[in-house]
């Protein structure tokens, strides 16, 4: 359906083979249950081991470390097609794909030997911790401390807004080393732990779930630290001071896989729209014979387009070693915000039915409010958007 849609130029046949074969996996295992999964609130255990049998959780982490090697933009479109059976399912890789990344760019040779076949195998699941329940946006506010004690670090404080963070057993945390140097004073640690709730490590407890109105199935939690020890071979590269510099370039990665959700999202309430429409008859017709519905699927499909297109060059640009602040910016601003408005049109489309929760649309309404939030808001994309185009004037 829509088969023009997010078409992708100058794929490789293995970048083709393994889109095809999640979009299978989506159409025959996931559509068939995602929305009453998600009404329960369940972990998609057997979908998640499905996910490890297909290499998912170590898509891009180096062929030498036992992954498949592949890029961002592969990366990208894998995480579309997750997102057009439901959005959670790219949540529990995503993070574990950002400490990947993280631990591939930043790492010492020891802490890839170490994390990256297990990461690569789904073993070691991997959670991205920068959030706390003060700062939000500022992540230059945050409070939790690592306090340097003999040959290791007391870590004390309170993160908030851990996709994963009971299922995962490895968290990069973002904390404070020198509070007087800014964003120089930052770290990033690798906090071994073991999955669940409660006390998971001595001085390291996951509360329960944060509840949510959509994005579900997947676990969001907070992370307490309180006298929490840790070794200095758990910082990131070894070297403390370059945590904020770490996590930026996580961001600029997840900034995209949002993007990437948002057209997957996007595509999906088009898809329902569209069929809808096609089967839906008013005044003898179907509804897609009538001028004002026929131009919302019209204005709905451009937009699916020129979201999935901005998303595939800001991909690319990572890809190709550059810079690329500016394009996943745009790319999760106008992604997010299409997706936002499609969503919303489908739903008009469907009429009182869109209101039901047997319908998928109900689902995709709930889900698509969380990509104007997650990785940055719009204004902060926004500023990252505003900020590059003066500087390179």
């Amino acid at each position: 359906m829509g088969g023009r849609l997010q078409q992708t130029y100058g794929l490789t046949d293995e970048q083709r083979e393994i889109i095809a074969t999640v979009r299978a996996f989506v159409d025959k295992e996931v559509l068939p249950v995602a929305t009453e999964l998600e009404h329960a609130d369940a972990y998609p255990r057997k979908l998640v081991d499905r996910m490890r049998e297909l290499g998912l959780f170590g898509l891009t982490i180096p062929e030498e470390h036992g992954g498949l090697g592949e890029s961002l933009l592969t990366y990208a479109l894998v995480v579309e097609e997750l997102s057009r059976g439901w959005m959670s399912l790219s949540g529990i890789v995503n993070t574990h794909f950002i400490v990947a990344w993280m631990i591939v760019q930043h790492g010492t040779d020891e802490q890839r030997a170490r994390y990256l076949p297990r990461m690569a195998a789904g073993e070691v699941r991997g959670a991205f911790s920068m959030s706390e329940p003060g700062c939000g946006s500022d992540v230059a506010a945050i409070r939790t401390r690592a306090t340097r004690d003999g040959d290791g670090y007391v870590i004390d404080g309170q993160k908030m807004w851990l996709t994963n963070g009971a299922t995962a057993n490895l968290v990069a945390v973002l904390v404070k080393t020198d509070p007087a140097a800014g964003h120089r004073g930052m770290t990033t640690f690798l906090v071994d732990k073991e999955p669940g709730f409660g006390e998971v490590a001595p001085g390291l407890t996951i509360p329960g779930k944060i509840g949510k109105m959509g994005y579900k199935g997947v676990d969001t939690t907070e992370l307490l630290f309180d006298g929490y020890r840790i070794d200095a071979g758990q910082v990131l590269g070894g070297q403390p001071g370059r945590g904020f510099y770490h996590m930026m370039d996580g961001v600029e990665v997840g900034r995209v896989n949002v993007a990437a959700r948002a057209c997957g999202v996007a595509r999906r309430a088009y898809e329902l729209a569209l069929s809808y429409a096609r089967r839906r008859e008013t005044f003898g017709r179907p509804i897609a014979e009538h001028q004002a519905v026929l131009f919302r699927l019209a204005e709905m499909a451009t937009k699916v387009e020129a979201a999935h297109q901005m998303t595939v060059m800001a991909a690319r640009r990572k890809d190709s070693g550059e810079r690329n602040d500016l394009e996943a910016g745009m790319a999760k601003y106008l992604a997010s915000e299409y997706c936002k408005e499609v969503v919303e049109d489908a739903f008009r489309v469907h009429g009182g039915y869109g209101y039901s929760t047997e319908y998928e649309i109900e689902r995709l309404y709930r889900e698509a409010p969380m990509l104007l939030i997650g990785e940055g808001t719009a204004d902060i994309q926004r500023m990252v958007i505003g900020r590059r185009l003066l500087e390179e004037g």
